[in-house]
């Protein structure tokens, strides 16, 4: 018999890492909690062939219960897709077969037949707005019987970044590290600098004309060790978004707009803030900036932290000139 905690065929739809490993980790650990003996197979797409298939899912003379996990099912060719679409029909009971899915239009077929054969699904899609991802955080505080402050998630989304991981193993410090409810000055404790640390505060506050600000976070940044190649990249990308906004864009969606700024669509209110008293002179000249800059601390200068100084200085600068 199939484990009755574990769904015999389960789809896991998403592209968050994070999301998709704890779902099949939460699926391998139903089928473990039936027969902790249980066999586990995880097969990338390169793997999986109709010889392989019919070895790790076919009936099992001793009645060993396997787990077969299929990554990145959009990937699979014709044939291997074909042998998994024939599987779907007809599951041994003693195996529990897991379909990883990227979702989108690729390979969407196999994913339909398997939603069509009754499988379990569990979607894993990727926070793209900041408010999803602050309730990550409060997620992983309750996951772990804790609480965290609104202020202090905030503040941790801030220090930390968008990575989920990062996100994660950031709650789980805090959270050994400290005693009930996590509030902001917790958080400013164990992270302070982090936020600062950061190339893209530098890019905010050059673009922002607040020249002070931007080299005070220059030279901490610096100092911290971060890469002055992914410090000018910061620059590049904020002065690339002000080439976007900064001109009146007729009818233009904000999806389309932030595609061609490459940013999250969340991001434009505050991109349309930044680009305000900016005029073409100035993104021009901002542009040929971080494109000498890149020059110089690839190769073409000797001193890549005047450098950025400078470019900093420049940009900074820019801002308002006609």
């Amino acid at each position: 018999m199939a484990s009755t905690s574990a769904p015999p065929l389960s789809v896991v739809v998403g592209d968050e890492e994070l999301l998709v490993d704890r779902a099949v980790a939460g699926i391998v650990a139903a089928a473990r909690a039936d027969d902790p003996g249980v066999d586990v197979h995880d097969l990338m797409p390169s793997e999986v062939t109709a010889g392989r298939l019919a070895e790790v899912t076919s009936p099992s003379l001793f009645g060993e219960r396997r787990v077969v996990v299929l990554r990145s099912a959009q990937d699979l060719t014709k044939d291997p897709a074909a042998a998994v679409t024939s599987l779907l029909q007809d599951l041994a009971d003693d195996v529990v077969l897991v379909l990883v899915h990227a979702g989108g239009a690729k390979g969407k077929t196999l994913l339909e037949a398997a939603v069509k054969a009754g499988a379990h699904r569990v979607d894993c899609a990727k926070p793209t707005k900041a408010n999803e991802r602050l309730q990550f955080i409060k997620g992983e505080f309750s996951r772990g019987g804790r609480q965290v402050t609104g202020d202090a998630a905030q503040a941790l989304l801030d220090a930390v970044g968008n990575d989920l991981r990062e996100l994660a193993a950031a709650c789980t410090q805090l959270m050994s590290d400290t005693e009930g409810r996590v509030d902001a000055a917790a958080v400013a404790r164990y992270h302070s600098g982090k936020a600062e640390a950061s190339g893209f505060t530098v890019a905010d506050r050059a673009v922002e004309g607040r020249l002070p600000e931007a080299l005070e976070q220059l030279r901490w940044c610096l100092a911290v060790g971060t890469a002055p190649v992914l410090i000018n990249s910061a620059l590049a990308g904020a002065v690339r978004g002000l080439a976007v906004v900064a001109q009146p864009q007729r009818g233009a969606a904000d999806a389309d707009l932030a595609k061609r700024a490459k940013i999250p669509p969340w991001k434009l209110k505050t991109l349309r803030q930044q680009a305000r008293g900016w005029s073409p002179q100035g993104v021009a000249r901002a542009m040929a900036v971080v494109a000498e800059t890149d020059a110089l601390i690839k190769g073409a200068g000797r001193d890549p932290a005047y450098a950025l100084e400078r470019a900093v200085i420049e940009i900074a600068s820019a801002r308002g000139r006609n």
